[in-house]
């Protein structure tokens, strides 16, 4: 996690990785609008792939260490890198939806979780709490700040309200590359880790569990699952450290 690893985008670069960042925002925002009971997520993956060619963009997850589709759909207890399926989403279900993009030499990646049909109080409570904690790390990624400002606000806002932490997958660095330096855990000791420069750009995403923060991966080798078959909520913006502070490329403008 050296600082020679990570690499600072110029003003212009950044100006680039806006184009697929919003290009991820659209389409994530497009598939919020399909997801419903019957639906399954192996319609939701083609429909993402078609909304990317039709942007004569790349689909970044895509034949990535041999994932097998273009978009993670990980419902209810799947936390990341679930695989689409022909299982239709039930009411009640949550969803979590990553996708990413490269266009033009750059990556977006992002993340949500929406709602499938009516669901349980508790279940809108993890996901407005996960969302609500990514803004509070995104809030510390600030020139001269420490890296794990950032973890340390997402891990003191989801535990403070009963949640855990997921300690097995992090966030990243992206750029040129899907996964860069640093890895970004949401957890960590404040005043710590790396100091924060303008022109770092980072992918931070929360992966919060409604109950232990313990995970399993299935046989598929991709399929993260919570170990004690809670529900999992997880959420995700491209973010670029700027002289005014942090500004979230994966939105639509």
């Amino acid at each position: 996690m050296g600082f020679q690893l990570i690499i600072l985008k110029s003003l212009r670069e950044i100006e680039r990785m806006k184009v697929p960042c919003r290009m991820v925002a659209e389409i994530l925002s497009l598939l919020a609008e399909r997801v419903k009971p019957g639906v399954t997520t192996y319609e939701l993956d083609a429909f993402a792939s078609s909304e990317a060619k039709k942007r004569n963009a790349k689909p970044a997850f895509k034949g990535y260490s041999n994932y097998p589709s273009s978009l993670c759909c990980s419902p209810n207890s799947q936390v990341v890198h679930g695989i689409p399926s022909k299982i239709p989403l039930k009411s009640g279900d949550i969803l979590s939806l990553d996708f990413g993009i490269f266009y033009d030499d750059f990556f977006g990646d992002s993340a949500i979780t929406v709602a499938v049909g009516d669901i349980s109080t508790a279940a809108e409570v993890l996901i407005k709490t996960t969302e609500r904690s990514l803004i509070a790390g995104i809030e510390k990624a600030v020139p001269d700040g420490r890296l794990f400002d950032i973890s340390h606000a997402v891990q003191s806002y989801v535990e403070q309200r009963g949640y855990s932490v997921v300690r097995d997958f992090v966030g990243h660095g992206i750029g040129r590359k899907l996964h860069e330096d640093p890895q970004i855990p949401n957890y960590g000791k404040s005043g710590t880790g790396v100091r924060l420069k303008v022109g770092m750009v980072f992918a931070i995403e929360p992966m919060i569990n409604e109950k232990s923060f313990e995970v399993n991966v299935l046989e598929d080798g991709w399929t993260v699952v919570t170990r004690d078959g809670g529900l999992s909520a997880h959420f995700e913006h491209t973010v670029a450290i700027t002289a005014k502070g942090p500004e979230i490329l994966t939105c639509v403008f």
